[in-house]
């Protein structure tokens, strides 16, 4: 009895032809920058921009020119004085606001801790954390309002229920009764005044409205949410 033919059979493999692959592989997301670095870049650009706002000041040796010292012979000189000083001395009127401020934190070092201590707390518990780790206190989560209204209450009660609140306006009204001063008796004729209005320079409102949006898009770059998304 004769066996029955056997068909032959074709096998992809042994042809050596490429069989397209259906597997996918899927690269793993990047983990979102930490906490440390969106500060360390919001510090970074903050101070380029303070750099570059400290470079357009004015020769101090302007400011404390003797000879251009007079009495104002009215209130409203003393006004126009000081407001034109005020356009051509802005940054080092700035500084010295600064430096008055400084000197005062740093005679009372519990307020200085207690300042950088509500800092610290908005940028790591709001500002720079990320939307999708909800912030654990004991057992409890909190939402992005919540931690809101937290961080507002406790500001409002160390600024105005405690003695930091006086000793930021102390040191707000002494240092500017000294640009007052300044102003109102330093003669603003020698000045170019109208070169410096016609040149367009920033003044202080949009230097820190630029420092502050740059460093939320510095911020956004990195890969976190910034503080105006969660508002």
């Amino acid at each position: 009895m004769a066996s029955p033919a056997v068909l032959p059979i074709s096998n992809p493999q042994s042809t050596g032809e490429s069989q397209p692959s259906t597997t996918t592989t899927s690269s793993p997301s990047s983990p979102s920058p930490s906490p440390y670095l969106k500060v360390k870049t919001f510090l970074t650009r903050l101070l380029g921009y303070t750099r570059h706002a400290l470079s357009n000041r004015r020769p101090w040796i302007e400011l404390v020119d003797r000879t251009a010292f007079s009495r104002p012979e009215s209130l409203t000189e003393a006004a126009s004085r000081v407001r034109k000083n005020f356009s051509y001395f802005r940054v080092n009127y700035l500084t010295l606001l600064a430096l008055v401020l400084a000197v005062s934190l740093l005679s009372h070092p519990f307020t200085l801790v207690i300042l950088l201590s509500l800092l610290a707390a908005w940028l790591f518990l709001y500002s720079f954390r990320p939307s999708d780790q909800p912030l654990v206190i004991m057992g409890r989560t909190f939402s992005d309002f919540e931690t809101l209204i937290c961080l507002v209450t406790v500001t409002v009660i160390v600024i105005f229920l405690t003695s930091v609140g006086s000793l930021l306006i102390t040191a707000g009204m002494v240092g500017m009764g000294i640009v007052c001063a300044h102003g109102s008796f330093r003669m603003p004729e020698d000045l170019f005044l109208d070169e410096q209005e016609t040149s367009g320079g920033p003044g202080l409102f949009s230097f820190i409205g630029g420092a502050a949006s740059s460093a939320a898009a510095a911020a956004a770059a990195a890969g976190g949410p910034n503080m105006m998304s969660r508002v």
